[in-house]
């Protein structure tokens, strides 16, 4: 670290905790990896809710910059973006999360999080996946009927309160941006799902991942997310963090897991392997870093974040079986 003391930067990130809850005619099934399913179905089912004119393509349509689904699912860049001006989306601004959901059960739950200004969109979210799992091809052949909605009281309290329908819609609001907690001196870092980063072009595998990784990732992501769908976009010392972030030690025990997932737009079968397992980090200073590793459990790390990988969970201590977080 540098000679200055360290300050942990401040965020402003409104994040949305929700879950979703369904119910079956018939016992539920689901791939080892649901959220490619979730995501495809939810993406047909809300461009036929928002969808206005019917445009054979959303690039050439009147309505493109002001419509809810090129913003929620496709999040192309403003024409007036001084950042990532030459990609042709940037960060979505929501993440699904599929609950695990017991053997034979009639019924299952999405928890999803939404970023910044997609809360105000909640209500379409929430009509397009009642209109997802009723469609003719329902949620990976489940055909589920939409039943409540909670949202957790204050981002990772684990509180969760249901939301009166529809009428409790319109009173959420705007979450306001997370109280953090104050780092600690020695963290579990548990990755739950596949986290596919890369460093030079590369996927980084077990044998090469370390901190700086996980971190770069998140300092760039939750940069983005807070820059396109924020007011207040992130104002930090980016090359002090990263430099800072490849200075810190971490053991890990990784393995390299592959998911494989079905891509309907290329027809073909897509394998989505990343990094899973556990890195245990003690000794360090991570106040500046804290901020991005907290918030990263929400919004994922890597590519498919969207669709649920990435996701990784904070234990206090270094040592296997440590107290959650959350």
């Amino acid at each position: 670290m540098s000679g200055v003391p360290p300050v942990a930067d401040v965020i402003s990130l409104p994040i949305g905790r929700y879950r979703a809850w369904f119910v079956a005619d018939a016992p539920v099934g689901f791939s080892e990896f649901p959220g490619s399913a979730w995501r495809g179905a939810f993406g047909h089912a809300l461009k036929g809710a928002a969808c206005a004119t019917q445009a054979p393509r959303c690039e050439t349509c009147l309505l493109y910059r002001s419509c809810a689904y090129p913003y929620l699912f496709e999040t192309p860049p403003p024409p007036d973006a001084a950042k990532m001006r030459r990609y042709s989306a940037v960060p979505h601004p929501y993440v699904f999360d599929p609950l695990p959901h017991a053997v034979g059960a009639a019924a299952c739950a999405l928890e999803f999080s939404l970023f910044g200004a997609a809360n105000r969109h909640l209500a379409l979210v929430v009509y397009a996946l009642g209109r997802a799992g009723a469609g003719e091809l329902g949620v990976a052949g489940n055909h589920l009927r939409f039943d409540r909605l909670e949202r957790e009281t204050g981002l990772g309290s684990g509180e969760w309160r249901d939301i009166a329908l529809p009428d409790g819609l319109a009173a959420v609001g705007m979450p306001p941006p997370p109280e953090i907690p104050g780092a600690l001196g020695a963290v579990e870092i548990a990755i739950e799902t596949p986290m596919r980063l890369k460093r030079e072009g590369k996927h980084v595998g077990p044998g090469m991942f370390a901190f700086a990784d996980l971190f770069g990732n998140l300092l760039r992501r939750i940069s983005m997310l807070t820059y396109f769908h924020t007011e207040t976009p992130l104002e930090t010392d980016f090359r002090g963090l990263s430099d800072d972030a490849r200075r810190v030690r971490a053991e890990s025990a990784l393995e390299w897991r592959e998911q494989r997932r079905y891509s309907n737009r290329q027809r073909q079968a897509m394998r989505l392997g990343g990094v899973w397992g556990r890195m245990w980090i003690e000794g360090e200073d991570l106040t500046p870093f804290w901020p991005y590793l907290w918030l990263g459990q929400w919004t994922h790390a890597g590519t498919g974040a969207t669709m649920g990988l990435g996701r990784y969970r904070l234990h206090a201590g270094a040592e296997r079986g440590a107290v959650d977080l959350l």
